[in-house]
């Protein structure tokens, strides 16, 4: 479900698995290791996948989202992350944020830099290791999903890191070494981001089923 590691191009058969039948997906990063990498810069990280489909595939920009995943109390479990430490590799984070390129109905993928799961992954083998079922999990702790149009994302986000500062101004981890990301309106808006709200900030507010049935579509 992944791509080869210098490979351009993704192939994917249908259930007869003839050669006539087969589809095509760009393969907008073809090494993990060329992308623009921070720990616990996980925006940023994102962000910069989204300049280099601007600057290398400026035509599928349209088919890119980037995808904020939190919820009230910034507690949202996700498995399969390299940061986890069981075998499940189960972690809870504040917050997290992936890319997905969708390019037709029935096609998703998701580049996520913190997962140990291939790069990138079909959506909904994704979805299945990564978020499992809100069904076992206390309320507290459901998944959702502000998705925002990767031009959107590159217009207006900002961060001045000020989240990734303790009170007395020392990193809680080492930030890029560029500049801080600005837009032409803020210096910071990531709260917008993060929080949860449908009726507030950008992009639409999705929960995990509605997440699903918005990037996931059986081919027909």
């Amino acid at each position: 479900m992944a791509s080869e590691s210098g490979a351009h191009i993704i192939h994917r058969c249908n259930s007869e698995g003839s050669e006539n039948s087969k589809k095509i997906l760009i393969n907008l990063f073809p090494k993990q290791a060329d992308c623009s990498y921070v720990s616990c810069y996980c925006e940023e990280n994102v962000y910069k996948l989204c300049q280099d489909v601007k600057n290398k595939h400026p035509s599928e920009l349209q088919n890119c989202y980037v995808v904020f995943i939190s919820n009230a109390s910034r507690t949202v479990p996700l498995w399969r992350q390299k940061a986890g430490k069981e075998e499940d590799k189960l972690v809870i984070w504040d917050y997290h944020v992936i890319f997905l390129y969708h390019p037709e109905p029935d096609k998703c993928l998701v580049y996520d830099l913190d997962s140990e799961l291939p790069f990138p992954t079909f959506v909904h083998k994704y979805v299945t290791e990564t978020f499992r079922t809100d069904h076992i999990l206390k309320s507290d702790y459901f998944r959702y999903f502000r998705a925002i149009p990767a031009s959107d994302f590159l217009k207006d986000f900002a961060s001045d890191r000020r989240h990734m500062k303790r009170p007395d101004g020392s990193w809680i981890k080492p930030p890029p070494n560029y500049p801080p990301i600005c837009s032409a309106t803020s210096s910071h808006n990531m709260d917008e981001y993060i929080q949860m709200d449908p009726n507030k900030g950008p992009g639409q507010v999705l929960n995990l089923t509605q997440f699903v049935q918005r990037f996931y579509k059986t081919p027909t």
